[in-house]
């Protein structure tokens, strides 16, 4: 079975502790609510979106996930300017690392959100 050309989107759902506090946190990055079910007090499930990017969040594990939120790597942002981002993000939240050049030639910096995932926003040095 041959698949079709991907649609060039990808949308991360993922679990977290809770929707409060996450909602909280990308909102600080500037990320806007643009769904939430079932309802507007206590969300189960809730989608953020900032420009291009889409994130999903939801409180219970679906069929066969870990029942915590896991993540063995790093989610990877390409914004136009990493330097203004940083600026922006500055005394916000955290930086888990960075800004700096690193080793392999990209200049980038990390955040860690509250249920421990990693944002790295990077661009050629």
């Amino acid at each position: 079975m041959r698949m079709g050309k991907l649609n060039q989107r990808l949308v991360p759902a993922l679990l977290v502790k809770d929707m409060t506090e996450t909602l909280a946190f990308y909102g600080k990055l500037g990320f806007e609510l643009t769904e939430r079910h079932p309802d507007h007090t206590r969300p189960t499930w809730a989608e953020v979106r900032r420009d291009a990017v889409v994130l999903q969040f939801h409180t219970e594990p679906p069929c066969g996930t870990p029942p915590e939120p896991v993540c063995s790597g790093t989610f990877y942002f390409y914004p136009e300017d990493v330097g203004a981002l940083a600026a922006e993000f500055r005394g916000k939240v955290a930086f888990a690392w960075g800004p700096e050049v690193m080793e392999y030639g990209m200049r980038e910096f990390g955040v860690q959100d509250p249920n421990g995932y990693y944002l790295a926003f990077i661009e050629p040095a």
